[in-house]
């Protein structure tokens, strides 16, 4: 049988390092800005994490400096984030793989209002992007977060 070319095996090695770096890049794992709705500017860090297949995600900065000391009094007298800092805060949880850049199942917590919401993220834009889908039953919203790293 023979060899194959080294210049044809180099190709291929390159091929399989760059589908494995897309496909890293397709995931929600990452530190991402979240975008206000209204400003249309960044308005906080949240790193996203896995863990045995489950997506999780963390408030790491918010970029309005008045609003560092910034605690979750809103949150559900019966929610043990009630009355915590956000930044540290875990507000993303339960997201698992659901399809090709997608992922559902989790939950969602808006700490300005303290409600928790049912979570799906798209990683979209060759993983630049994700859509963050917040809803109750059939109304919700669509947040566009930009990718950070």
């Amino acid at each position: 049988m023979p060899l194959l070319p080294s210049r044809f095996c180099a190709a291929l090695l390159i091929a399989a390092a760059s589908m494995t770096a897309f496909a890293d890049q397709m995931s929600p794992v990452g530190t991402w800005n979240t975008i206000d709705d209204e400003s249309k500017k960044p308005k906080s860090l949240v790193r996203i994490t896995e863990k045995d297949g489950v997506f999780s995600g963390t408030i790491e900065k918010i970029v309005d400096p008045a609003k560092q000391d910034s605690k979750c009094d809103e949150c559900a007298g019966d929610d043990p984030r009630k009355g915590k800092p956000v930044i540290g805060m875990t507000i993303l949880t339960g997201l698992k793989k659901d399809g090709d850049n997608i992922y559902s199942s989790g939950r969602i917590l808006d700490p300005n209002n303290g409600k928790t919401y049912n979570a799906r993220v798209t990683v979209i834009d060759e993983g630049k992007k994700l859509e963050m889908r917040g809803s109750i039953l059939f109304i919700g919203r669509t947040q566009t977060w930009i990718r950070v790293d």
